[in-house]
C-alpha cells in the first residue's frame, strides 16, 4: 500500500504547527501502474498502524480518495469538518482538500485512489461537476444505482488484484474503463449538477480547468495570476481570458475567493486562531490577513469566529 511511503512537499515557509497541512503526492507500490490503486478500508488500516491516524493529523493529497462504505460507519474530516459515512454512502476527498483520518472501527468497503489524469479527457469533462472541489464530500447514490455501483467497485478491486494475469496495457484499460463507468454512474447522485447544466453558458475550457485544479493545490502559497500562468505554461492574458470566459471573474478574484473560503472554514467549523489561519494562507503579517478578511466579509476574523461559534450546530 502506497500511503505509508508518501512524503509531504515542503513549501520552505515556517508556519505554526496548527497551520501546517502537508501535501502528499501519489506514490503507489512498485508494480502498480498508471496512477490508480484499489484496496479496502480494512486492508489500508491493517497495513498502517502509525500513519496518519496515530495520532490523527491533517494532510492534503494531489489525488482523489474514494471510499464506498459497505459495513459499519466511517468518520473522516474533510476541509476540517467531520463527516460520517454510513453503509451505502461514498466518501470523496478531492485533490487539495484538507483531510484527517479517524480510526475505522467496524467500517468496511472498497477504497479507490487515483490521479486526475487517469481519466480520459472526454470523460474528465463529463465528470467535471463530480470531481470539482465544490462537490459534496459524502455522496448518497440513487437507490436504483446503489447495487450496480457496489458491484462495479468490487469488480474494479478484483481487476486491480489481477495484475499479471493479462498484458499490462489490457489490465490498465480494464481498470480505467471500470473506474470511468463507476464515476459516470456516481455522477447521477443527488447534489451533483448535471454536466450539461454545469457547463451551459460558462464553457470550462481546458486552460480554465487546469487553473482550477492548480488553484485547489496551491492557493495557500501562490497568490498572483502570474504564478499560475507560469505553472500552466501560458501567458497571463490567456489565463485571464479563460477565467473570464468561464466565470466572468478575474484570476486574482478567484484566488482571493478560494483563500477566503478556506479562511471561513478554518475560523468557523475548525476553530483555528486567526494567526494560524493567516500563516496557513500565506500571509506574512496577521494584520494583513485581518484587513483581507474584513474587506470581504465586513467582519474581523475574531468577530466571524465568535458569530460562528454561537450560531453553529
Amino acid at each position: 500500500m502506497m500511503v505509508g511511503k508518501r512524503h509531504p512537499r515542503s513549501s520552505g515557509q515556517e508556519v505554526p504547527a496548527a497551520a501546517a497541512v502537508p501535501l502528499y503526492g501519489f506514490q503507489p507500490p512498485v508494480g502498480t501502474p498508471y496512477g490508480l490503486e484499489v484496496s479496502t478500508v480494512e486492508d489500508f488500516f491493517a497495513q498502517h498502524d502509525d500513519w496518519p491516524w496515530n495520532p490523527p493529523r491533517p494532510g492534503r493529497a494531489t489525488f482523489h480518495y474514494l471510499i464506498l462504505v459497505t459495513e459499519g460507519e466511517l468518520r473522516h474530516d474533510v476541509d476540517h469538518v467531520t463527516r460520517t459515512v454510513a453503509p451505502g454512502q461514498w466518501l470523496w476527498v478531492r485533490p487539495g482538500h484538507a483531510q484527517c483520518w479517524h480510526p475505522p472501527g467496524a467500517a468496511r468497503g472498497p477504497f479507490i485512489l487515483f490521479e486526475p489524469d487517469v481519466l480520459r479527457p472526454d470523460t474528465a469533462r463529463l465528470l467535471a461537476p463530480l470531481t470539482s472541489h465544490e462537490a459534496p464530500a459524502v455522496l448518497s447514490p440513487d437507490p436504483d444505482d446503489a447495487a450496480w455501483l457496489r458491484q462495479t467497485a468490487l469488480q474494479l478491486l478484483d481487476e486491480h488484484r489481477a495484475l499479471g494475469r493479462r498484458p499490462l496495457d489490457v489490465h490498465h484499460a480494464l481498470r480505467r474503463s471500470l473506474l470511468e463507468s463507476l464515476l459516470l454512474r456516481l455522477a447521477n447522485s443527488p447534489g451533483i449538477t448535471p454536466a450539461d447544466t454545469a457547463t451551459a453558458g460558462t464553457s470550462r475550457g481546458a486552460t480554465y480547468g487546469r487553473f482550477v485544479d492548480a488553484l485547489e493545490l496551491h492557493f495557500r502559497e501562490l497568490h498572483r495570476a502570474a504564478d499560475y500562468a507560469e505553472l500552466l505554461g501560458c501567458s497571463v492574458r490567456t489565463l485571464s481570458r479563460a477565467a473570464r470566459d468561464a466565470t466572468g471573474k478575474g484570476v486574482r478574484e478567484l484566488i482571493d475567493e478560494r483563500r477566503l473560503l478556506e479562511a471561513r472554514r478554518l475560523l468557523g467549523g475548525a476553530r483555528w486562531e486567526a494567526r494560524a489561519v493567516a500563516a496557513h494562507l500565506g500571509f506574512t503579517d496577521p494584520a494583513n490577513f485581518g484587513r483581507f478578511f474584513r474587506d470581504r466579509t465586513g467582519l474581523t476574523p475574531a468577530a466571524f469566529a465568535t458569530r460562528e461559534a454561537t450560531t453553529g450546530p
